[in-house]
Formats: C-alpha cells, structure tokens, sequence
C-alpha cells in the first residue's frame, strides 16, 4: 500500500491540508495519522473511505493506478475525444473488494435508518 501512502500524501498537500487537520477529521492522533501516511504502521482498509472523506475525493483516487492517457478515440459514430484508461492493480483486489463490502454495508445501515425515521414521522403526521 505504499503507492497508496504516497496518493494520500499528494492529495492532502494538494489540498493544503496538514496532518493535523486529517488527524482531527478522522478522530485520531496526528502521531498516528503521520505514522499511517509515513507507512510506520500498516494502512487498514477500513481507513480508505474515511480518508478519502476527508480529502473530499473517491477512494479510487487514493488506490494505487497508473493512467494512460487515450488521444483521439474513436467509435463507430465516429465520435472521439481524450480519455483515461485505469489499470489497478492485482495486489489492489482485495481491497477494492473490502471497500466494496463496507460501503454495501453502510448502505444497508442508511436504509434502516431511514426506514426508522419514516416510521417516526408517519408516526408524528397520524
């Protein structure tokens, strides 16, 4: 993950972000923060979407890719234009299927949620 490390690094200085402002938003110390995007302690999985949160970008902006820049594409219209083609990597499976799985789940958390809330309010409007 460290490509991952440095995507975080160059994002956050991008933004003009500090460390200690990542450390506040993600409710952690700025030692420990540090030592996650200095690679002295491993970068959980659970972290990606927290940070990419914070760093009000996609988690795939903060996965290890490489881009190819694609010039006058063309298709059967005739149509063409610039693109990107992202290539992520074989070691990045994994957690791409973690991050998945925790976004199935907090979609899952919302629903409930909402469905208490409605309930609450068709409550209140009876």
């Amino acid at each position: 993950m460290n490509n991952i490390a440095s995507n975080i690094r160059r994002i956050r200085e991008a933004k003009g972000y500090s460390q200690d402002y990542m450390a506040a938003k993600l409710n952690t110390e700025q030692a420990t923060y540090s030592r996650m995007e200095n690679q002295k302690i491993k970068l959980k999985t659970e972290w990606l979407q927290p940070i990419a949160d914070a760093l009000d970008t996609d988690v795939s902006a903060l996965l290890d890719s490489s881009k190819l820049t694609i010039h006058n594409q063309t298709n059967s219209e005739g149509a063409y234009g610039n693109g990107y083609v992202e290539n992520l990597h074989v070691e990045n499976k994994e957690a791409t299927k973690k991050i998945i799985h925790t976004l199935e789940e907090k979609v899952k958390h919302l629903k409930s949620e909402n469905e208490f809330l409605r309930s609450l309010l068709e409550k209140q409007l009876s």
